[in-house]
């Protein structure tokens, strides 16, 4: 799709939408789940699930990397989670991988020198892992491993942790197979 047809999608926009979603979405913000994903641009969780606006904040990384916990060092991605579940209140937190993904190759020994930003978040965020001998050309047991990795990193989150004992909260993970566009669970990723 060329840049100009977006322009012209944007300027449509407001005629396209549904007149009572303005009032709506203007009274503020309920989202029933919070979304981590990817920032890769074949992901779009709302096509994925079909969600109106409103229904989903969403949190796009590279390599839908949930950052460890730490107060003395705080992220855009930590208080976006924060903000979600703290100030929102929602009772659903979904971390979704997806196949063929760049950040995930990256962790498996792909050559990313030349993106010092993404090697350094990687390094530094990602929990860097051992390079697989054959990896799958899509990556989905490499990508399932890392959503994993990634609800544990979420979970260590302390108000994330006191929802989720506390019956509040439910954390789920995902993984999205781009050619396909099959979605499994965790943790043993069958289709949903």
């Amino acid at each position: 799709m060329n840049f100009q047809l977006l322009v012209e999608r944007a300027r449509e926009h407001s005629a396209r939408r549904p007149v009572s979603a303005g009032p709506r979405l203007a009274a503020g913000q309920q989202p029933t789940a919070l979304f981590v994903t990817c920032a890769d641009s074949r992901v779009v969780p709302s096509q994925i699930t079909g969600a109106e606006a409103g229904s989903l904040f969403e949190l796009r990384t590279a390599g839908n990397v949930v950052p460890p916990y730490r107060l003395d060092s705080p992220s855009s991605e930590m208080a976006t989670i924060e903000f979600a579940v703290v100030q929102l209140g929602v009772s659903e937190v979904v971390v979704c991988g997806h196949s063929h993904c760049g950040a995930v190759s990256g962790l498996h020994g792909a050559e990313i020198g030349h993106l010092p930003a993404m090697r350094r978040w990687l390094t530094t965020h990602g929990r860097t892992e051992t390079p697989a001998r054959r990896p799958d050309p899509a990556l989905r047991a490499e990508g399932q491993q890392h959503v994993l990795k990634q609800l544990n990193t979420l979970l260590e989150y302390p108000f994330v942790r006191d929802r989720v004992d506390g019956g509040e909260l439910r954390v789920h993970g995902w993984f999205y197979d781009i050619e396909t566009g099959v979605v499994h669970t965790a943790p043993e990723f069958r289709p949903l």
